[in-house]
């Protein structure tokens, strides 16, 4: 992103946070202490021997906010820097590792956990340590965890990147050898190893994903306010997205809004296609005036308390859908929602597949090859962990079927993010309106 646009998204994010937007609570923290040593207990029952190391990050990202490793941050709720946390599931024990800060650290960016002469005891660790000692307490506890590390050897996730993306873009960089380098992860594990040559090294991250697949009750209900959030945002990006604007005057009045309430900020780069751009799948230049008679395709969440929400709404920037255009997006829409009245527990995306099928053809609908199944996962990534074959209560998915017509310059997609319950599914982004009827009131109220 150029300085430029940035400066010009800044300023229209000002301008639009001064506007009459429905206020949300402005909250963040939404965990407790005995919430991350329940996920703990609940790995070290599932690993049951070794020891477990997983580290947090230890650099500063330019430009924007400090978010800790997500599975670091699952198990410890930490944010210091330079973290590494053991478990030894033999004695149901944690001790966090962080580094000792010189008084000149502490005035630049303030004390950490360390510093706390209580912060173990009130965080829910048996010992927070300096990380210089991290080598000793693991040689003393080499020989009683049987000889067993369990870290993460699959690729690590981001907050919009899967494991799996996070790998294709390695494979990307490494294209050209000039770029190929181990990343800080494989440094790690090169590392354990030449230290530890005599212990053996287990992949943590399934039982780490299984975990995290299946949403806590804390963690479902800052998912439901970071739902609200998000819709509120995407509702007042629809009234900002008339004729005659730029696309990145449109993520502003999103921005504005999760901004106020308590968000870090999006959870991906924004996206705001009008025209033939709402045809690019993850279009993000946003730097396009939108133009009479199209359609723009905005896809956008907030990251609040480290956990992201997935909402898309396309909608008709002058008011109304042409007749082309809303045939479309019935189609989209109808495939959407019997998708979303297939998830329960137990589903499967064959039954999903099938339901749908059936769905459309009951109402006379061709889905122009648009099938039922499963989306993607939502929790401490966009792209969360994998679900499975089967669907789980208290999981999070995000359903986005679409259209695109690159010859006629518009596309649709229609995306919500839902909760598995006991029954059925429940929609977190339902504030923001997707009923064409909905839309088209909403955006007559807007004036010129």
């Amino acid at each position: 992103m150029t300085d430029t646009r940035w400066t010009r998204i800044v300023l229209a994010a000002v301008l639009a946070a001064g506007a009459a937007a429905p206020a949300l609570p402005a909250q963040r923290t939404g965990y407790t202490p005995e919430e991350f040593a329940r996920r703990r207990a609940a790995l070290m029952a599932e690993v049951k021997d070794g020891a477990i190391v997983l580290f947090g990050d230890a650099a500063l990202p330019a430009g924007t906010h400090f978010r800790q490793d997500n599975d670091f941050f699952y198990f410890t709720g930490n944010e210091d820097l330079g973290g590494v946390l053991v478990m030894l599931p033999a004695s149901r024990s944690s001790c966090l590792f962080l580094p000792k800060r010189s008084a000149r650290e502490i005035q630049y960016d303030g004390p950490g956990l360390l510093e706390d002469p209580d912060g173990g005891a009130k965080a829910g660790f048996n010992d927070v340590l300096a990380v210089g000692d991290l080598d000793e307490y693991l040689a003393r506890n080499t020989e009683r965890a049987g000889r067993v590390f369990h870290v993460r050897l699959s690729p690590r996730d981001s907050l919009d990147d899967a494991r799996s993306e996070t790998a294709l873009w390695d494979g990307r960089r490494s294209r050209s050898h000039y770029n190929a380098q181990l990343s800080v992860d494989q440094y790690r594990i090169a590392r354990l190893r030449e230290r530890y040559p005599q212990v053996e090294l287990r992949d943590a991250a399934p039982a780490i994903d299984a975990l995290r697949a299946v949403k806590t009750a804390e963690e479902i209900e800052i998912m439901r306010r970071n739902g609200r959030l998000s819709a509120e945002a995407v509702k007042q990006a629809m009234l900002a997205g008339r004729p005659g604007v730029f696309e990145y005057e449109i993520e502003a009045a999103a921005m504005a809004v999760v901004l106020k309430g308590g968000a870090k900020g999006a959870a991906y780069a924004p996206i705001v296609g009008s025209g033939p751009n709402s045809c690019i799948f993850h279009y993000e230049r946003n730097d396009r005036r939108v133009g009479e008679g199209e359609v723009v395709l905005m896809d956008f969440g907030a990251d609040l308390d480290h956990l992201a929400m997935d909402i898309t709404r396309t909608w008709p920037a002058s008011g109304k859908f042409s007749d082309e255009q809303r045939e479309v997006y019935r189609i989209v829409l109808e495939v959407q929602k019997a998708c979303i009245a297939a998830y329960r527990p137990g589903a499967t995306p064959r039954s999903v597949r099938d339901e749908t099928a059936a769905a459309m053809k009951a109402k006379g609908i061709d889905p122009r090859g648009l099938q039922g199944g499963f989306g993607h996962g939502v929790g401490l990534c966009v792209h969360d962990v994998p679900l499975g074959g089967v669907l789980k209560e208290g999981m999070v998915m995000a359903i986005e079927p679409a259209l695109y017509y690159p010859e006629k310059g518009f596309g649709v997609r229609i995306e919500d993010t839902v909760l598995i319950t006991k029954t059925g599914c429940e929609v977190l982004t339902k504030g923001v309106p997707k009923e064409i009827d909905e839309i088209e009131r909403l955006l007559a109220g807007r004036g010129r």
